[in-house]
């Protein structure tokens, strides 16, 4: 899975003003991720909104995304639950051909054992005809996927390749690269633990402030994974700012809010989410600007 080294970002799914899919917009931050330098591009993930979208709408964003990105990058898309029954027979009857991976997030709300982990893990990757990346984000799920549970996922299931670890926890993180086998890739699923878990050997980020400022971003990973320590950790710095901002009033309101300031598309979320407050634009757009003086 090599594909998936480097910066990856959780792509949103912008409305219109009336909050219908906005495929033009999409179009737009497809083709500005690119071009910014990032290595793929994650369908459906949480920063996407998938629960507020009906299965119309959520094939409308994948036929966008892949007929925009035109082969230019790997994919991965986001299928996650917590009904195990009804996630293996969504991943065993969906069409995953345009797709490198499916990310799928930890089981939600029902808080399981880490043996219910485990098994519900092992039935999705069982099932799933291309490689499974776990996604661990307890501030989220109610739950934490403990290294152990991680490392007998990935001694015990091919076909799960990797975790998106948005612990927050540097010392799991370290946990899990410490014991993992030589393949399994760990992935940052937090911004602020990018850099430090490439530090650590991991294998890079899947990002959200990385979709609104990728080329930046894009260095600061890139640096990291060459050892470039003392220039990773001045973008690290140049960018922490912004990793705060995007998510003081919940994500995706404050990434879509950069997009807004960008011209690339409306800062709308849907309920029960809300947009940005002024009061966050207005930082939101005064971190970018010192961010692009800097970049100059």
């Amino acid at each position: 899975m090599k594909q998936l080294n480097g910066t990856g970002v959780a792509l949103v799914t912008p409305f219109k003003p009336d909050l219908s899919v906005d495929e033009q917009a999409l179009c737009r931050i497809v083709d500005y991720c690119i071009q910014g330098g990032v290595d793929y591009l994650v369908v459906l993930g949480t920063t996407g909104e998938p629960v507020t979208l009906t299965k119309a709408e959520k094939e409308r964003v994948i036929q966008t995304v892949v007929a925009q990105n035109a082969g230019r990058l790997p994919l991965v898309i986001g299928l996650g639950g917590n009904n195990t029954m009804q996630l293996v027979e969504e991943v065993r009857t969906a069409n995953l051909e345009p797709f490198d991976a499916i990310l799928s997030v930890s089981p939600y709300y029902n808080k399981p054992t880490q043996e219910g982990i485990f098994r519900h893990y092992k039935a999705v990757a069982e099932a799933a005809p291309i490689p499974v990346i776990a996604y661990n984000v307890p501030a989220r799920t109610g739950s934490n996927v403990l290294p152990e549970t991680v490392l007998r996922l990935a001694a015990q299931c091919p076909n799960l390749v990797g975790i998106k670890e948005a612990s927050g926890d540097m010392a799991q993180v370290k946990a899990i690269l410490t014991a993992k086998p030589q393949d399994f890739m760990v992935v940052s699923g937090d911004d602020f633990t990018a850099l430090p878990t490439v530090l650590e050997g991991g294998a890079g980020v899947i990002s959200v402030l990385g979709q609104g400022l990728p080329s930046e971003f894009s260095k600061m990973i890139r640096l990291g994974l060459e050892g470039r320590v003392e220039e990773a950790s001045y973008w690290h710095s140049t960018l922490k700012e912004g990793m705060e901002l995007i998510f003081r009033e919940g994500n995706p309101a404050g990434i879509k809010a950069i997009f807004e300031m960008l011209g690339l598309a409306s800062a709308a979320v849907r309920l029960p989410l809300v947009e940005a407050t002024p009061a966050l634009k207005s930082s939101i757009r005064q971190f970018m600007q010192a961010t692009a003086r800097v970049h100059a």
